[in-house]
């Protein structure tokens, strides 16, 4: 069924996104505000994926998530051998490879925000972690935004790293570049031409609405 890839698609970007925003925006913060010498070195490992090609990254995750990796000991917890071939594969192999495309718009925007609003913040009392939240965070709204599209953006549109790490098992990690390819090979040109016409209407949205996000912001800056 045509709907299904699409269908687990959505579920996969969905999921990705709320992670890669749960763990990039402290990430961005540390690495917009630390002054340790080897933050960068952190940032270069989280970039890693925007270099390296997609079936070498997946390679690796595959060796991570199967039987004899670290993914093969936590899924024992649930009785199954190995974490490839899964959903929680994929989410997982997603959030490494989109990684970048969320941390790197909500370091510039923290960056961008400056030490005079928190510093101001903080005479007036509040914690780091209430700076965090009321100060840092509505300021860097525009970017969250930005990482929020292209996190999920990404996340639909990854081939190399699902294939490696999720197989083609339909209804199950058959995510939509995939069933592209399949339906080419299998000469289904009409579903082929329907999938692939609506991943290239839900590019061109996506790079609209980042240009009008960032338009927006930069409207806004005094």
């Amino acid at each position: 069924m045509i709907w299904t890839p699409v269908l687990l698609t959505l579920k996969l970007a969905a999921v990705s996104t709320a992670v890669l925003l749960v763990l990039g925006t402290p990430l961005a913060w540390w690495l917009a505000r630390s002054r340790v010498w080897w933050k960068e070195a952190v940032a270069a490992l989280v970039a890693l994926p925007l270099v390296l090609p997609p079936t070498v990254l997946g390679f690796y995750l595959l060796i991570a998530l199967g039987p004899n990796g670290p993914g093969g000991v936590l899924a024992a917890a649930w009785g199954a051998r190995s974490l490839a071939f899964t959903f929680a594969g994929l989410v997982i192999g997603s959030v490494v490879f989109s990684l970048p495309f969320v941390v790197q718009p909500i370091r510039n925007a923290f960056e961008a925000i400056g030490d005079r609003p928190l510093d101001v913040a903080a005479t007036l009392g509040a914690s780091p972690l209430d700076r965090f939240l009321t100060v840092a965070i509505p300021l860097a709204r525009p970017g969250l935004l930005t990482a929020a599209v292209l996190g999920f953006a990404h996340t639909v549109g990854e081939f190399g790293v699902v294939l490696m790490i999720g197989g083609n098992i339909p209804g199950k990690t058959q995510v939509l570049s995939i069933a592209v390819l399949e339906m080419v090979e299998t000469l289904q040109w009409r579903q082929a031409h329907l999938l692939a016409g609506g991943m290239v209407v839900f590019a061109f949205a996506v790079i609209l609405a980042v240009s009008l996000i960032e338009r927006r912001s930069r409207e806004q800056r005094p």
